[in-house]
């Protein structure tokens, strides 16, 4: 029973994907919670589109597989702790034949040895190559993490674009109507001739317009949602059901405003700092094994070799040997040296590169949050414009029935309450849409 056990410990070792982790080197796991729901006809909410995405994209796929890859790294740095083990064996027949002698086989059928090595000291060698892989696989994860807020802006930025086609057409059809009553009014004034010709052409091209305008706005409610299925890795042509939420005060507002402090959060959470840093951590462990690559390292080892010879006088014979090694590189033609040197230019570049991102991640947090700000007061003017043009579209339109108001001032007041409505849809999703790239800029 136990040489089938061993046996199948050697062959799972050997294959490619061993699920086993004794050096404990795995510790990011895929996205979780992935929904199972009818795309086609289920309404979708950001939170389900969010999911999706992070389950079917296959680039973030891809770029999971380099974590785990880098983990690996960690697990084969921290095998340095550990003896390494190498069994070899051999079988022989060997024949030989004098002139005028009949051919004759010597047989030494096997012979097989086994040879250990343990790396008792080498001045913190190994120690910082663990450290270096280690950082180095956090820095693949936390451009891994910095991918994945990527990913989940992208998908609330389409899905925001998509809900604002939506309110166009619906804006749309809205000016739509307007200008049909409008015409419909002077169709009725030109027939009691209260009006030109000319009027009733007016309002009628102004109608057909805004039918134009219903056209290109369902045609961009279409690319809107094709390219969210995109994101979710489906065909653009996919029927999605996505659902409208319902907005108050507190979805435009941040968790405060002030941007020092959102600064140093960014500094904080953003991943791509953490990589930066774990990239310049990586650099500096990487000069410590560098430098003690001059020293000199001792290993434990052990021998043992057992070899048939069964058709002689004595069948077998066995060779065992231990011992210590001290191994020190006396001269390398120089190359210890520059690779030191280059191991310290990295290290020194690593750093600069660390200053350079957080001044970037600075910047992006300042300029967010000014457009930000920008784009709260150009809600708020919307609002107020959209209140006066429909006052004053109402007004036009009653003095209009009672023959005080012509034709142009009627068609410009509709015209300005279609922009104001317009307007306001743009200026409330541009403040939804800086709102999530000022909190992605933050590192949320």
């Amino acid at each position: 029973m136990k040489k089938y056990f061993l046996f199948s410990v050697i062959v799972a070792m050997t294959l490619q994907g061993w699920a086993l982790d004794p050096m404990m080197a795995y510790t990011v796991k895929p996205p979780e919670g992935c929904i199972d729901k009818d795309i086609t006809t289920q309404e979708l909410s950001l939170l389900d589109l969010v999911q999706i995405s992070l389950c079917t994209n296959p680039s973030l796929s891809a770029q999971y597989m380099g974590v785990k890859a880098a983990e690996a790294s960690v697990g084969t740095s921290r095998s340095e702790y550990l003896p390494s083990v190498v069994v070899s064996g051999q079988g022989n027949i060997t024949g030989q034949r004098a002139q005028t002698q009949p051919h004759y086989t010597q047989n030494e059928p096997y012979s097989a040895t086994a040879a250990a090595s343990w790396l008792l000291f080498d001045w913190g060698g190994r120690t910082s190559r663990v450290k270096a892989s280690r950082a180095q696989a956090n820095a693949v994860r936390f451009a891994y993490d910095a991918k994945l807020q990527d990913l989940m802006l992208a998908v609330q930025t389409a899905y925001l674009k998509a809900l604002a086609a939506k309110e166009s057409l619906i804006s749309a059809n809205a000016s739509l109507d307007t200008y049909k009553q409008s015409y419909n009014e002077a169709q009725k004034r030109y027939k009691l001739g209260m009006v030109s010709l000319s009027d009733k052409l007016q309002t009628k091209t102004k109608y057909e317009q805004a039918l134009l305008s219903v056209v290109l706005a369902e045609n961009l409610q279409s690319q809107t949602l094709g390219n969210l299925a995109v994101l979710l890795n489906l065909p653009p042509n996919t029927p999605l059901n996505i659902e409208t939420p319902t907005f108050n005060e507190d979805t435009t507002q941040i968790e405060t405003d002030d941007v020092e402090q959102l600064m140093n959060q960014a500094l904080e959470n953003r991943p791509e700092m953490r990589a930066q840093e774990s990239t310049a951590q990586a650099a500096k462990s990487a000069l410590h094994n560098t430098r003690i690559q001059n020293l000199p390292a001792v290993h434990l080892n052990a021998s043992a070799t057992y070899g048939d010879n069964w058709k002689h006088s004595y069948p077998y014979q066995t060779e065992t040997a231990a011992g210590i090694s001290v191994s020190m590189p006396l001269f390398t033609g120089f190359a210890n040296m520059y690779a030191t040197q280059s191991a310290y230019y990295a290290y020194q570049q690593a750093l600069a590169n660390t200053q350079n991102v957080r001044l970037q991640i600075q910047n992006d947090v300042w300029t967010n949050y000014q457009n930000y700000k920008t784009a709260v007061r150009s809600y708020d003017i919307s609002k107020t414009v959209l209140e006066s043009a429909e006052e004053n579209e109402r007004v036009a339109f009653r003095y209009y029935k009672v023959g005080k108001s012509d034709t142009l001032n009627l068609l410009t007041a509709v015209a300005q309450l279609a922009d104001a409505r317009q307007n306001k849809i743009t200026a409330f999703y541009d403040l939804l849409l800086s709102k999530a790239i000022l909190y992605r800029s933050i590192g949320k």
